[in-house]
């Protein structure tokens, strides 16, 4: 006897009233904030690591040596710009996508005040292998929470939407574009860059069939 195949849950592509309506908001609102913190968190294991930044931090801090405002100001203006590009993708924002842009810097801001910076490779290495795993549970986290993805992650869950093509692919393709943008304009690349811009794609893919919680399907009048 054959057993029927579980089917595969969706994110759903709805605007911030929908999402409230979504339900199982005891499990997802703390899904979001949890994965939100740790995504500031990862941030903060990469940076302290010292072997390469983040491919969209290679782009803020490639455009920070052209433009004079801080390091937080390129973060929200640039967030500002890739939201003009879900238009295009009919990807809908979310309050999830209001807490990304709020949350993640002060988290990662937290973090480092009692993360110490390692300057021998025996630590360094563990910690950017961290930090990168942790940025992949995060993302699953806070995406499969479905309050709306990031600005970054809504790039890439409306184009995966659109074109069709896996979110391993289109997270990976959009990582190694921003830093072959980023790096000739000044931005900081290692090899914790390449081991990101190529690992979170997969780690992220394989994590969020089980953070994504379904929502409640809308009652017809």
């Amino acid at each position: 006897m054959t057993s029927t195949p579980t089917p595969k849950r969706q994110l759903a592509n709805v605007g911030p009233i929908e999402q409230l309506r979504g339900g199982r908001l005891w499990r997802r609102i703390p899904q979001l904030l949890i994965g939100l913190y740790l995504f500031g968190a990862s941030m903060a294991m990469m940076v302290n690591a010292g072997l390469g930044m983040m491919p969209w931090d290679v782009l803020n801090a490639g455009i920070l040596r052209h433009v004079p405002v801080t390091f937080g100001t390129v973060v929200t203006l640039l967030s500002f710009v890739v939201l003009l590009i879900w238009i295009p993708l009919r990807q809908q924002p979310g309050i999830g996508t209001v807490l990304n842009a709020l949350l993640i810097g002060p988290a990662l801001d937290l973090t480092r005040l009692f993360l110490p910076e390692p300057d021998h490779l025996g630590w360094q290495i563990p910690l950017m292998l961290a930090g990168v795993a942790l940025n992949g549970l995060a993302s699953a986290m806070y995406i499969g929470s479905q309050f709306g993805p990031g600005p970054r992650d809504g790039l890439m869950t409306g184009l995966a939407r659109v074109t069709g093509r896996s979110i391993r692919l289109v997270r990976t393709l959009i990582e190694v574009t921003v830093v072959a943008i980023g790096w000739p304009l000044g931005g900081v690349v290692g090899i914790g860059t390449v081991l990101y811009a190529v690992g979170i794609g997969p780690i992220t893919q394989a994590l969020l069939p089980t953070f994504t919680v379904e929502l409640r399907p809308r009652q017809r009048r």
